[in-house]
């Protein structure tokens, strides 16, 4: 999806000519880095990003002058500076402060590491952590990103949408096979959203990365409205598949109860 795309998406109302193009690809080059991409070359960007590759040069450049990104000759990483966008919102925004105490009473309770997330898109966000143990090869903390259709909290936040806005957000990118077991066939994913309504949890075994299952609830508001999701991540190799759900099930809904008087 390109930048422009994602302007029309989530910004019917806004005029176009009152939006700031540079900035809007700017933006859209930061977005490309991942913790699976996190050094990029300026075709690489240009590619993910959809914008030309001397547009995508300048953009590069200009962060990197700015110091949001390090530039070796070849290859553009971002730098911690970066950070200074995305603290902001997260200290503004009330959620991580009145979860995380029970978050990481959860992950002291069980031993596993626990996070909540939002959904962005077609992507999840961590918003808090509480880890006991490293169940993936990359490090998650409050900002890091996944895709929602493999994920347990993403499913859950997915299934939490009108059946038509979750269509579309999976219609909206490719979905790739991250594992053998990733189920990327629209239908079937849709399939299993409805599974995931209707017994108000998902399971996540291997989809994401091999040797990671989770399972995750969804986290209302004083009005019944989905606000976020929690999850427990175990490795595989010490949990059963058929083990998350008498394991883990009932403290998430705990958690998942006492928040639902305070979330707003």
């Amino acid at each position: 999806m390109t930048y422009r795309t994602k302007i029309e998406r989530r910004h019917m109302t806004i005029q176009e000519r009152d939006i700031m193009g540079g900035l809007a690809k700017g933006l859209a080059v930061i977005e490309t880095f991942t913790a699976e991409r996190p050094r990029q070359s300026i075709a690489e960007v240009s590619a993910a990003s959809g914008l030309d590759r001397a547009t995508a040069r300048r953009c590069l450049l200009t962060l990197a002058h700015q110091g949001y990104a390090d530039y070796d000759g070849k290859f553009f990483t971002l730098t911690p500076r970066v950070l200074r966008l995305g603290t902001a919102c997260l200290a503004t925004m009330p959620l991580p402060q009145l979860v995380q105490p029970l978050l990481d009473a959860l992950s002291q309770q069980l031993g596993e590491s626990s996070s909540v997330s939002i959904l962005d898109g077609t992507d999840i966000v961590y918003v808090a952590r509480a880890a006991q143990k490293e169940v993936m090869s990359i490090a998650l903390m409050p900002g890091s990103r996944l895709p929602a259709y493999c994920t347990s909290m993403g499913r859950v936040l997915l299934a939490a949408l009108p059946g038509d806005q979750a269509r579309a957000l999976l219609s909206a990118l490719p979905l790739p096979a991250r594992t053998p077991h990733t189920l990327t066939d629209p239908e079937a994913i849709l399939s299993e959203l409805g599974r995931v309504k209707n017994q108000g949890y998902a399971l996540i075994d291997q989809e994401v990365e091999m040797g990671l299952r989770s399972i995750a609830v969804p986290l209302f508001n004083a009005r019944g409205i989905t606000v976020a999701a929690v999850n427990v991540g175990v490795p595989a190799t010490q949990v059963g598949a058929e083990e998350l759900v008498p394991l883990y099930l009932e403290a998430l809904r705990e958690l998942q109860s006492n928040l639902r008087a305070v979330l707003r």
